[in-house]
């Protein structure tokens, strides 16, 4: 069984002799194998393995139960349940059972999957513990998830610790092919081709002499490149395949074809068509899909459309993918007549629409306010089997906020608990940005809360749009309390963050505040000085400061909070308060504007 490139089969492990051999610890990268030797003779730290109650486990055997449990965690991997599969682990060590090598790798994969990387010590300590040699197999799903974790470093050390400590434990095509990707996924793709490079020829230390590269390896290796648009070097790579006997395939061509759409040159992607049948291979859906994809970035849609109809002709069908594609481009070019059209050719073809069909339609429509038109395609939907997601409800949330309906925008969260649909952050945050655009900020918070008590987590664009909102309000002291509920939630600002706080502060003339927000971190850490320390000495004297507390449309936070330690004038209050022209939103450079129409304010999506 594959799972991330890792062959997962029941791989030779060393009957334990009762004998400790401490190779998790080598892993870890900590002390040397006699060093560990030397700790368990005299009573090191390693902890000896439960003892087994299973008699069979017990003896160093593999027993019945173990073997079924771990083909049951590889079922549920494969079922996309990798969370269970690292539940049912747990409870063959409950039970009283000694799991294997291959326990242990599939348990790995789960966790890689899971991307719970924080996990990786305790198992290989595991393994250690349980005197378990690691093999082959198991060396190649750790270097996956390192390379799945970004830690290239590790990474690569336990290549070397598995090519130079581990005799008979070599490395095989699988290995040098997760680096090679990995690397290309970091950005680096000189090093997967020094690694590349290494396997090709042999290191001079044996390392690599026996294994070779395969096709998949030269098409991870042009990938690599083509990545970072280094077409150059992708072709390079492909002349040298062809003259080391391996000929490029339908992935090889795919692969550049997607860079040249990527790099705005669809004409080079679609010539390679034509190269494909010269080489007698036959095109895919995912070859035409790339290409209808390219010209619709463009903005070149009868051309796109051209490839959809001509895709016939080459004996491939348009799946419901490439439809998308161009159903997408027409209404992005609000060309609503064409993508009629192309909804109509999806019947000609046979293709059933699916969620992301009517998404597209419904995005569209709402991003113009359209709602009665949204209303339609959503029943439409429903009445066709589709079951609405998360994404669906948000996109309607966003057609109710732009047409300045936050009441109904917060109406579907109702409806989605209602029928069982959890609300994501999106849908949440796109609510409270309805509120915060029609100025009532007490909403917003309540929504808020209403986020934070469904146990939903919010995410740094909830708080920016809080952040907006108050500081259209002209209350840059309830802005700059949201970075106080970003600490509270865990939540890092940004750079952007602060500024928002202090064109809030600048916003009312306060400059020193808004200096304090843009300075080092140990300025920001200061308390906030009071703002009428910025106002003029004789209303200072007067003494008719009032507190932000009472302020009668005072933050009504989740919890009690403590309030901002700076206090406000009556007289500056109500100058803050006036009636003022409200600034368009600039917090996200994909949110989308209306024309703000006169003493109202703009509507803004996440």
């Amino acid at each position: 069984m594959l799972q991330d490139g890792i062959q997962l089969t029941p791989a030779s492990t060393s009957n334990s002799t009762g004998k400790t051999r401490n190779k998790g610890k080598e892993l870890n990268g900590s002390a040397s194998t006699e060093e560990e030797e030397k700790r368990q003779g005299n009573g090191g730290d390693a902890q000896p393995p439960p003892a087994s109650t299973c008699t069979t486990c017990a003896k160093g055997h593999t027993c019945q139960a173990v073997v079924s449990r771990t083909r049951e965690m590889r079922s549920l991997i494969d079922a996309k349940k990798s969370h269970q599969a690292q539940a049912l682990f747990g409870h063959l060590a409950d039970e009283g059972h000694r799991p294997s090598l291959v326990t242990y790798t599939t348990l790995l994969t789960a966790v890689t999957n899971q991307r719970a990387f924080e996990a990786i010590p305790s198992l290989l300590a595991g393994i250690d513990a349980a005197g378990l040699r690691p093999d082959a197999i198991f060396f190649n799903a750790l270097i996956n998830s390192f390379v799945e974790a970004g830690r290239m470093g590790e990474a690569t050390s336990t290549f070397w610790k598995m090519s130079r400590h581990h005799p008979g434990c070599r490395p095989t095509i699988s290995t040098f092919n997760t680096l090679i990707k990995g690397f290309g996924i970091a950005g680096r793709p000189d090093e997967s081709q020094r690694i590349f490079d290494m396997m090709a020829g042999g290191d001079g230390a044996g390392v690599a002499s026996t294994v070779r590269p395969n096709l998949t390896t030269y098409n991870i290796l042009v990938k690599a490149w083509c990545d970072h648009r280094r077409l150059e070097e992708a072709w390079g790579v492909v002349g040298r395949m062809r003259a080391r006997g391996v000929e490029p395939d339908v992935v090889t061509y795919n692969t550049v074809a997607s860079a040249y759409a990527k790099n705005d040159e669809t004409w080079r992607a679609e010539e390679l068509v034509v190269e494909m049948v010269r080489a007698r291979l036959r095109t895919s859906e995912r070859t035409w899909g790339i290409i209808v994809g390219g010209y619709c970035r463009e903005g070149r849609l009868e051309e796109a459309l051209r490839c959809v109809r001509q895709m016939k002709d080459a004996g491939v069908l348009p799946n419901v993918i490439v439809f998308n594609t161009l159903l997408k481009g027409f209404l992005d070019a609000n060309d609503t007549a064409a993508a009629d059209d192309v909804l109509g050719l999806m019947e000609q073809f046979g293709i059933e629409p699916d969620i992301v069909t009517y998404s597209h339609q419904l995005n569209a429509f709402s991003s113009l306010g359209h709602m009665a038109k949204c209303s339609k395609v959503f029943d439409t939907m429903v009445e066709a089997g589709i079951e609405p997601d998360p994404q669906v409800y948000s996109i309607l949330a966003k057609g109710h906020v732009r047409a300045q309906q936050p009441g109904k925008a917060e109406e579907l969260l109702e409806r989605m608990r209602r029928l069982g649909v959890r609300p994501n952050v999106v849908t949440f945050t796109t609510v409270i940005s309805g509120w915060c655009s029609v100025a009532d900020m007490d909403n917003a918070a309540r929504v808020y809360k209403k986020m934070r008590d469904a146990g939903v987590r919010p995410n740094l664009r909830t708080f920016e749009t809080l952040i907006w909102g108050y500081s259209e309000q002209k209350q840059p002291w309830k802005a700059e309390e949201v970075l106080r509920m970003m600490q509270e939630a865990g939540v890092r600002p940004k750079q952007s963050t602060y500024s928002l706080v202090a064109d809030a502060w600048k916003a009312v003339g306060l400059v020193k505040n808004a200096n304090r927000n843009l300075g080092s971190p140990d300025d920001r850490r200061r308390p906030a000085p009071n703002a009428s320390d910025h106002d003029e000495p004789d209303r200072r004297r007067r003494g008719d400061r009032v507190s932000s507390d009472c302020d009668p449309r005072g933050f009504a936070g989740s919890e009690g909070r403590s309030r901002v330690g700076c206090t406000v004038t009556a007289s500056a209050q109500s100058r803050w308060s006036s009636s003022v022209k409200r600034r368009p939103c600039l917090l996200f450079s994909t949110c989308t504007l209306l024309p703000v129409k006169p003493n109202s304010s703009p509507k803004f999506i996440s």
